[in-house]
């Protein structure tokens, strides 16, 4: 067990006034929640936002809101994905289908993505994994003819741009999240935006048959909220990395999806989004250029791309074990993402068939990721490109494998 300064592997910038705007919006509940509503209808330019308890909830809305407009089953995601996402598919009551990912963006391999559509898929979930941009103009061109719905999973991603604009409004409906670790916090809360008029109502259908949380609930809240704004701290973190029963930085499927309405505590936490979201971009943007000038890094993104944690591949899984350690015991914050693909998650894999997915594999016993948030200290990214160069100096950014069966990262600058 580490005692003293340990810095977390995501967090996401807020201040002590912030508390006081979440006391504020837990009196003022409507009027707080629909700022927020409009606020985030100007920002990111779209007629249409549903605000709900968590990331995942927001997906599962949004799926169940799709279910209700056809009769087909399947939803395309990703190999290698947020164990949230298999769990959104299945509570909205539709069948989770994979596909192999491009190991240099995370993005779907297009060329399988094309044999795994069939008639019976309703829609094609893209995630923008660490805020990494997935090719929606290409899926778009490949969905669209065929009636499927394209939803951008870009609960990494709020207020990153692409070329065409935000991640998030670029096709037919986005989600974002805003949990503990995104680029912007209120402790957990999901967004559903569209700019379609058909999509939107039958999410406004669903959305009118949520609760918002009891008052015990939200103020239990608040408590939450205040143990994360005394504990994120390096300082202090390692209070709760210490204690088990809290499983920081385990992946875990979730058991259940709890659909809530967002509360007006939450709302009100989230009065300064905007300035809170503009910094944390900018200094994730700030913080991967330079880990990519120490490290020598040349990320397909470019290295000042926003990163919510930077990715990058061990050349062995004893390799990433032996950085990982290592990380933990000096507080380093470096973590492992997700351990398994989707097709080895334990509840569920037997929906798979047994069914391989090569690339998803590798990633996951290949992938560390690097803290970028505010909270690192100059001391710490020295700490971190030592870590790095001692425990695996053959560590690079996510690339293609030079084989099927080759385990060496080719790396594109």
């Amino acid at each position: 067990m580490r005692i003293g300064r340990s810095v977390p592997p995501a967090a996401a910038p807020f201040g002590w006034q912030d508390l006081g705007h979440a006391v504020a919006g837990a009196w003022s509940p409507v009027r707080a929640i629909h700022a927020r509503e409009e606020e985030i209808r100007e920002h990111f330019g779209v007629p249409h936002v549903f605000l709900v308890s968590s990331g995942t909830a927001a997906l599962t809305v949004t799926l169940a809101a799709l279910k209700s407009l056809s009769s087909k089953t399947e939803v395309v995601i990703p190999a290698f994905t947020c164990f949230s996402v298999p769990a959104a598919v299945l509570k909205a009551g539709l069948r989770p289908v994979l596909c192999d990912i491009d190991p240099a963006t995370f993005d779907f391999d297009h060329a399988l993505l094309e044999q795994t559509l069939t008639d019976n898929t309703l829609c094609v979930v893209a995630h923008h994994l660490f805020a990494i941009p997935s090719d929606i103009a290409r899926l778009k061109a490949m969905c669209q003819p065929r009636g499927i719905v394209v939803v951008e999973d870009a609960a990494q991603a709020m207020g990153v741009r692409s070329g065409a604009g935000y991640l998030g409004t670029l096709g037919d409906v986005g989600i974002f999240s805003l949990g503990r670790g995104k680029t912007i916090t209120c402790g957990s809360g999901g967004i559903v935006i569209t700019r379609s008029d058909r999509i939107a109502d039958a999410v406004h259908q669903r959305y009118l048959r949520l609760r918002f949380p009891s008052r015990a609930e939200m103020w239990l809240d608040f408590v939450r909220i205040l143990l994360m704004a005394v504990f994120i701290r390096p300082s202090l973190y390692w209070v709760p990395a210490a204690m088990p029963f809290l499983r920081l930085g385990e992946t875990i499927f979730p058991k259940d999806v709890p659909l809530r309405l967002l509360s007006g505590l939450k709302a009100g936490f989230l009065r300064h989004w905007r300035r809170r979201l503009h910094d944390s971009i900018q200094i994730r943007s700030e913080t991967a250029a330079d880990f990519s000038r120490q490290l020598s890094l040349h990320p397909v993104h470019g290295p000042a791309h926003p990163y919510l944690r930077l990715p990058v591949l061990a050349a062995t899984p004893g390799d990433k074990d032996r950085i990982h350690a290592l990380s933990r015991r000096l507080g380093l914050g470096m973590s492992v993402a997700y351990p398994t693909s989707v097709n080895e998650i334990r509840q569920i894999s037997a929906a798979f068939h047994g069914r391989e997915f090569p690339n998803a594999k590798r990633v996951a016993e290949h992938l560390l990721t690097i803290p970028t948030h505010h909270w690192l200290s100059e001391a710490d990214r020295c700490a971190i490109v030592t870590c790095l160069a001692t425990a695996a100096p053959d560590a690079r950014p996510p690339g293609r494998w030079a084989s099927p069966s080759s385990v060496e990262v080719v790396h594109h600058g």
